[in-house]
């Protein structure tokens, strides 16, 4: 098997190559004013969109970087790599356009969207194993087979250096940015754009932002070296890592200046305001930065001009669906009551006359007179209304109570 990856540490002469390597092969992204937001956070914030990427991530500049930096003599065997998601999709295009063969192994509950994506980019898809490290380890395999090159998603100096052009884009596109707030699953994104924007300007606060379901980085940099978290279940998934790389670590522990974590309910809701507020699509990984602001984990961020990275947006559409609907809930703009009612012709014509001048909608309706505890004669309606948010749902209710009626009995 070839060498999997460059042996030096990360340098900013070596994410200044990896930008001029990469040059035209990737886009770069807008840094724009999020002015909804910054009324919201109190932060003057600027989003790093590198969700407009052709494959909907950051990943394909580390791909495209790695890829480049292979010797012509290697790449006959073609490369291997593990994923899931956006690293697979990253080499699949990179590699086509280079001309060589890519094979990528994913686990085989991975959704179809993403194995036909990575399909559709020219990759060799091979399903194997239950976990990622199922297949991470018959990924290592086939290049033992193959002789052909392991690209691996985060723990690679020339992946952490294209990640890295994030950071000479940002601090080029805004010189005065203060504090710029990074998600972190293995810590190859924030490694490079840590060491852009700290050797450009020391000044600069870099805030990494981990899952608390998958601290893995955090845990790492406690311990002083990359220690296996326990899996747990995230809507993040993009950064859903287990153990932190050693070389990732390596940089983090030198140039970022704090990690935080954040819950699963704040990340839903981040993704739901970089929705509504500035219309932007946002997959779990890259609403985590925004959830840490939100919620006050990155509390010196008030009043700073802050660069936020939207790091991909390949969500699926049931999860933002269900990540809509739990948001309307939770703001008080969908609401479930279960009432009681006289069973009598006219009692529900009655009920919905009154929700109506409330200025309620009626989005689901269930009547119920056999499957619940109430006395021979009543019936129960389980409703589901949109209303416009907590004091609504009050006077709602309120209304209804003078009115005579019972809820969830």
């Amino acid at each position: 098997m070839h060498t999997t990856e460059p042996s030096q540490a990360l340098t900013f002469e070596l994410i200044e190559q990896a930008r001029r390597r990469i040059a035209g092969q990737v886009a770069l992204t807008p840094f724009e004013w999020g002015s909804n937001l910054s009324d919201i956070t109190g932060s003057k914030l600027y989003f790093k969109l590198e969700n407009l990427q052709i494959t909907g991530s950051f990943k394909e500049r580390g791909a495209c970087n790695r890829l480049l930096m292979m010797p012509i003599e290697q790449r006959a065997a073609g490369v291997v790599a593990a994923s899931a998601g956006n690293h697979a999709q990253g080499v699949a295009l990179h590699a086509t356009r280079l001309g060589f063969r890519s094979t990528i192994v994913m686990p085989e509950a991975t959704s179809l969207m993403k194995i036909a994506r990575t399909r559709r980019y020219g990759a060799e898809v091979v399903l194997h194993g239950a976990t990622y490290d199922d297949a991470y380890a018959h990924a290592r395999t086939l290049c033992e087979e193959r002789g052909a090159v392991f690209i691996h998603p985060f723990d690679d100096v020339g992946i952490m250096a294209g990640q890295g052009t994030i950071g000479l884009e940002m601090i080029e596109q805004n010189p005065y940015v203060q504090t710029v707030i990074v998600p972190i699953g293995g810590g190859g994104l924030i490694s490079g754009i840590a060491v852009a924007l700290k050797e450009a300007n020391p000044r600069i606060r870099v805030v990494g932002v981990q899952t608390s379901e998958f601290p893995s980085m955090k845990a790492a940099v406690s311990a002083g070296h990359p220690v296996e978290v326990a899996a747990g279940r995230t809507i993040a998934d993009g950064i859903a890592v287990r153990k932190a790389g050693v070389h990732t670590l390596e940089t983090v522990q030198r140039y970022v200046d704090d990690i935080v974590t954040v819950s699963e309910e704040e990340i839903a809701s981040a993704i739901l305001l970089l929705l509504e507020e500035e219309k932007v699509v946002a997959e779990g990984a890259a609403a985590a930065g925004l959830a840490a602001l939100v919620h006050g984990h990155v509390p010196d961020a008030r009043n700073r001009k802050t660069g936020l990275v939207i790091c991909g947006g390949n969500i699926d559409t049931n999860v933002i669906s269900n990540v809509i609907v739990r948001g309307l809930v939770k703001a008080g703009r969908r609401v479930r009551l279960q009432i009681a009612l006289p069973d009598q012709p006219g009692a529900l014509a009655r009920l919905t006359r009154l929700i109506a001048e409330e200025r309620a909608n009626i989005l689901e309706i269930h009547h119920d007179r056999h499957f619940n505890a109430l006395a021979l004669g009543e019936t129960e309606v389980e409703m589901t209304l949109e209303t416009r948010g907590e004091d609504h749902i009050q006077e709602l209710t309120s209304m209804l109570q003078r009115e005579g009626y019972v809820f969830g009995r």
